[in-house]
């Protein structure tokens, strides 16, 4: 009993390795594919040579009979030797192909319970080299979202606990009657409930946007001339207030798009030019380039250093180290804008040179545009 147990784990062993393992089904097919064409050729070069032999008189029926047997001995001979050759050479050559392969299983696997496994070295340019590139890339893609989300949490568990705390504090010392109301002490706590409400407001505004990169937009239609001095009216009164001057080139074009997203795009930059300005101008132009429009924004402040001008389009990335709100917004208004130029399948960049700055972005014209030349102001 416990032999034929013994040989039905030995069967049941063997069906799941040839189930498993594609190498030794591709060497089985390879084998017989090799045999049967050995076979034939040879067989027909034996036939060939049986038939020229027994054309000849002096070939009797015994040696005709021997020269065939020999024939077929060396026939079979040499088909289980070729064939013998061709698989172990094929099985050498697919082992190389099969490793990296492997190696992505079990990489794979990893990353299935987890875990992030090391990059694959790539040592071919061949389809599989190329599909371990484009993995390693893929891990390397996650870990930095991870990296992200991770410090995305953290920045906004940092950005709400400073107000909700104050909130929390002034409001509790209200209520015991440690400290009296007045003009000011309640113009404070307003102030933190416009910063909360900001802040959620651009936190739900991004995740529309992100959510509308899944979907077909419907597009119309934009006159960027008139959108963008639309969005500068909004600013007129504290541009005033801070005595800045604003200088216009614009051309006049029309782009396919969303008027509220790319109104939107350029509140947030003109915003982010006015909090961050240490001079008393500001230029905004607008200009046809190829087949895009793009607008720039320049001011003059703070230095940006170079590591912050790469990431300055991510999520909550502030210049200030200290993270005080009075020397900016949220570190949201230049996240929503690379979203939603995204969106429009175009592009948003910082060109900075020392305390000159120019925030830009580009959105594609519209095709077959009635409006042709252009206007400056």
């Amino acid at each position: 009993m416990l032999h034929f147990k013994s040989l039905d784990g030995i069967a049941h062993y063997r069906l799941f390795f040839w189930r498993k393992s594609i190498l030794w089904k591709l060497m089985l097919v390879n084998g017989l594919v090799i045999g049967v064409v050995i076979w034939l050729v040879g067989v027909s070069v034996k036939d060939f040579a049986c038939l020229l032999v027994g054309q000849y008189e002096y070939m009797d029926a015994e040696k005709q009979s021997f020269f065939n047997s020999t024939m077929h001995f060396y026939l079979v001979r040499a088909s289980v030797i070729a064939v013998f050759v061709g698989i172990i050479i094929y099985y050498m050559l697919m082992k190389k192909i099969f490793v990296p392969l492997r190696k992505l299983n079990g990489s794979t696997k990893l990353m299935m319970a987890g875990q992030y496994p090391q990059p694959i070295e790539v040592k071919s340019d061949d389809e599989v080299g190329q599909l371990s590139h484009h993995f390693n890339q893929m891990v390397d893609s996650l870990r930095q979202a991870e990296q992200s989300r991770k410090q995305l949490l953290g920045d906004l568990s940092h950005e709400l606990r400073t107000p909700l705390s104050n909130l929390n504090g002034y409001l509790e010392a209200l209520s015991s009657g440690v400290v009296k109301g007045d003009v000011e002490l309640y113009k404070s706590l307003h102030e933190e409930s416009l910063h909360l409400t900001k802040l959620v407001d651009q936190m739900h505004q991004l995740a529309v946007w992100e959510m509308k990169q899944a979907s077909t937009p419907i597009w119309h239609i934009v006159d960027m001339h008139k959108l963008i001095h639309q969005a500068l009216s909004s600013f007129e009164l504290e541009l005033a207030s801070k005595h800045i001057s604003c200088q216009l080139t614009i051309e006049t074009a029309e782009v396919e798009g969303n008027e509220t997203g790319i109104r939107q795009v350029l509140i947030n930059l003109i915003d982010n030019a006015i909090q961050y300005n240490m001079s008393d101008w500001i230029h905004i132009s607008g200009e046809k380039t190829g087949h895009d429009y793009k607008v720039t924004i320049t001011n003059e402040g703070e230095s940006i250093p170079p590591s912050k001008a790469e990431l300055i389009f991510n999520r909550l990335i502030r210049l200030d180290a200290s993270r005080r709100r009075e020397a900016g917004g949220s570190g949201l208004g230049l996240a929503i804008v690379n979203e939603i130029v995204k969106l429009h399948s175009g592009k948003a960049g910082l060109q900075t040179d020392r305390n000159r700055h120019s925030f830009w972005f580009s959105i594609p014209l519209q095709q077959h545009s009635s409006k042709q030349g252009g206007s400056e102001i």
